[in-house]
């Protein structure tokens, strides 16, 4: 196809310079160094007068930055978009349609939570469609956190010493003959979490009631939630460890998480001082980046121009809005 872009051919021919833009990014977040135009176009197949325009485009729009060697590397303006789609992910909607799938495919209470301090908050629930009597769960409950599957994750996380100042705190509470209320008991429990990467709550929070569950880890591997099924004992199915498992990969991969944890990731905010670091921000942002395509309009091969980003603020943060129960269920059922 014509590199040239012009009249019928206009659309087409953009979408080739996006697919190729693309392609340079791609290459460009998998050097851990900045790259000569030699190499980015021996990787991608482009022709180095190609590649040496798409990347000119690039620079301009601080997509990519040249260096005075004449090597590239990811530019600025891809950690500002990769943050702003960040900011805008609401951890409930991106987990509510897996979970509705989930809830389908086994009939009973599916269960989001997150960390609050040394309890686990329940973010969102699917009632069980085997229920007799009707219930709309009140979203924001919360419970210790070794007294619940989903609790357990947390602290399997934890370090040796965390989990003994966590007992320490809390004491350790029970509720039910089967309650994890001794430090030893709790140590062996998360030892076998950490073994099988998935928790389980055996009547330890009611009677009669058993749960599953798995993690869900952000784009730098940290667990910022977890998902369980929930059912009486009589009706628990060992089967469901593989698809909450499954479900809840699926929510980590929506959140940008590639199935190993990032060290390196800063959890304090940006910080130009390092190099290196920043680099490695800009490779974590890039698909989250690419994925605002919407953002990019090309008015020739050679030019690449930015509409104004939108002023209009969105919400995020999770949502714990459920707001009337017929008949509230204790917070153990997460």
């Amino acid at each position: 196809m014509s590199e040239t872009v012009s009249g019928s051919a206009k659309t087409p021919g953009s979408i080739q310079v996006i697919e190729r833009m693309m392609t340079l990014l791609d290459a460009l977040a998998a050097s851990p160094e900045p790259a000569s135009l030699k190499h980015l176009a021996s990787v991608t197949g482009l022709h180095p007068s190609t590649a040496h325009r798409i990347l000119a485009a690039m620079a301009a729009a601080n997509f990519v930055e040249r260096q005075d060697a004449g090597t590239y590397r990811l530019g600025i303006r891809l950690l500002e978009l990769g943050n702003l789609v960040k900011s805008r992910i609401n951890l409930r909607e991106v987990a509510l349609p897996f979970m509705q799938e989930l809830h389908e495919a086994i009939g009973e209470a599916i269960n989001l939570g997150a960390r609050h301090g040394d309890e686990i908050g329940l973010i969102e629930r699917t009632s069980s469609g085997r229920s007799l009597v009707r219930v709309v769960y009140l979203v924001g409950e919360r419970a210790p956190l070794h007294l619940t599957s989903l609790g357990k994750l947390f602290l399997a996380a934890e370090t040796p010493q965390q989990v003994r100042d966590y007992a320490k705190r809390t004491g350790l509470p029970g509720k039910t003959p089967h309650s994890l209320t001794t430090l030893a008991a709790l140590e062996k429990e998360l030892d076998k979490v950490r073994r099988h990467g998935i928790a389980e709550d055996d009547e330890e929070a009611e009677i009669g009631l058993k749960c599953v569950a798995a993690p869900i880890h952000d784009e730098e591997g940290h667990i910022v939630a977890a998902l369980s099924v929930s059912a009486p004992t009589d009706r628990h199915d060992p089967a469901w460890i593989a698809q909450v498992r499954k479900t809840a990969a699926a929510v980590s991969q929506s959140l940008g998480y590639t199935g190993t944890k990032n060290r390196a990731a800063r959890k304090q905010p940006f910080s130009y001082a390092s190099e290196r670091e920043a680099q490695a921000g800009l490779r974590s942002g890039v698909r989250l980046a690419l994925s605002i395509q919407r953002l990019i309009r090309l008015a020739s091969p050679t030019r690449v121009i930015l509409p104004a980003e939108s002023s209009r603020t969105m919400t995020t943060g999770l949502s714990a809005t459920r707001a009337c129960i017929t008949r509230q269920r204790p917070a153990s059922e997460m």
